[in-house]
């Protein structure tokens, strides 16, 4: 029997990080350090899969109000992922994108990563997408003001604006809408992310924190996915 088709679009909120540390005894950046080992091994997991898109939700615009210390290790992960990654991404046709404020990051910090998603540019095989210094509400904020500009120049009527005009606004354009979202470290919310673009995604919550999220576990919220019935607001069948 053949595999059910896989979403088309993942994508992940890496929760419990800090906790997972906290438990251990350890500092919150040691949950962080193992996190990123976790961001490989789902990468190669979803590629292998045949996701086309995975987004994660690697640094939101309210993580930047932690303690400094910790904002500076996240942002020398970062760069550190940057770095380290692009050979296999670049080898397994990735190609990355960054959506966020990326403006709003330190300068080291947006260069190791233009410089990954230059060196990712050709990949054909699977997108990943990081989201970083990003908020769903501050993304739809820019965007309104991005279309006002329009209105006010004389581009765009106010009756012309649909839903297609304000999702080509977003940092997040040009990707389909998440299909399936998963969230691990046992809380169930989507704290500001991609809350247009989820309308209609499925969602999926595990007590698993993100150190502790394998490619098995991928499968499983894969397997859970092909198991529902999507309707989109449509009456089911039978």
């Amino acid at each position: 029997m053949s595999s059910p088709t896989p979403p088309r679009h993942v994508a992940i909120i890496l929760d419990g990080n800090g906790r997972w540390a906290n438990a251990r005894g350890l500092v919150r950046v040691a949950g962080h350090k193992v996190g990123a080992d976790r961001v490989r091994e789902v990468v190669r997991a979803a590629g292998e899969a045949g996701v086309e898109v995975l987004t994660v939700y690697a640094l939101s615009l309210d993580n930047k109000r932690r303690p400094e210390a910790e904002v500076s290790a996240l942002y020398e992960l970062l760069e550190r992922f940057a770095v380290s990654e692009e050979r296999e991404l670049r080898e397994r046709g990735v190609r990355v994108e960054v959506v966020g404020d990326v403006a709003s990051l330190p300068g080291t910090c947006q260069r190791a990563i233009a410089g990954l998603v230059a060196a990712t540019s050709g990949g054909r095989d699977m997108l990943f997408r990081l989201a970083v210094a990003y908020g769903a509400r501050e993304d739809l904020a820019q965007a309104v003001r991005a279309i006002a500009g329009r209105v006010q120049r004389g581009e765009l009527s106010p009756g012309e604006i649909t839903i297609d005009t304000v999702q080509d606004a977003l940092w997040t354009r040009g990707a389909p809408n998440p299909d399936l979202v998963i969230r691990t470290g046992g809380d169930h919310r989507l704290s500001d992310f991609l809350l247009l673009e989820c309308a209609y995604a499925e969602l999926y919550f595990v007590d698993t924190p993100w150190p502790e999220f394998r490619a098995q576990d991928l499968h499983a919220a894969l397997a859970a996915y092909g198991r529902r019935e999507r309707r989109f607001g449509l009456v089911a069948e039978g």
